[in-house]
């Protein structure tokens, strides 16, 4: 028997407990409430840092949030696919896009086009998707938050560990993968 050791999955699989607060990362654990919502959860956890003396960096790069906007922010996926996995995700808790206000709607695309723009700028893929899940039956990890993901792709990337192991190989730490994006989201 072959044995593939990915401890970098540990983190995924234990927040499957009951007890812990979906989105609220360890750095900013001194956040008391709890939304029920990764997202929501993980904007607020951030804003009580910051309201609560942490340097503004220094919260958004434990919670992975790149970069916000007036009605939206972009946070690297805390499980990506591939490096450089990020989501527009709107601070308004909705689960259908025709339920987003229209500036939040506008807004979320233009974020969504400053995203791709600083994918291909760093990281060269030859493609890029660009998507939502709507709904538990579309594929949606958080069904009752909408959000757009947006991620590099490379020609070859879906290899045997993907299609076999259902294993992603991850070539950047997302602590690097937030500093270059954060750097370049601020330019864009």
């Amino acid at each position: 028997m072959d044995h593939l050791w990915s401890p970098w999955r540990y983190q995924y699989v234990t927040t499957a407990d009951s007890q812990t607060r979906a989105g609220v990362p360890a750095a900013l654990s001194a956040w008391p409430g709890d939304n029920n919502c990764v997202f929501c959860n993980l904007i607020a956890s951030v804003d009580h840092a910051i309201e609560t003396g942490m340097a503004r960096d220094e919260a958004e790069a434990a919670a992975g949030v790149v970069l916000r906007g007036k009605h939206n922010f972009i946070c690297l996926n805390a499980f990506p696919y591939t490096s450089g996995h990020m989501m527009v995700v709107p601070h308004a808790h909705l689960d259908t896009l025709h339920s987003l206000p229209h500036e939040a709607a506008e807004e979320m695309m233009a974020l969504t086009q400053r995203a791709e723009a600083a994918l291909r700028s760093l990281y060269k893929p030859h493609g890029i998707n660009i998507g939502m899940n709507l709904g538990q039956a579309a594929g949606a990890g958080v069904a009752g938050h909408i959000h757009m993901h947006i991620l590099p792709r490379w020609a070859g990337d879906t290899n045997f560990m993907t299609t076999v192991a259902e294993t992603r190989i991850l070539p950047e730490d997302l602590a690097i993968t937030w500093k270059r994006l954060r750097e370049a989201l601020a330019r864009g």
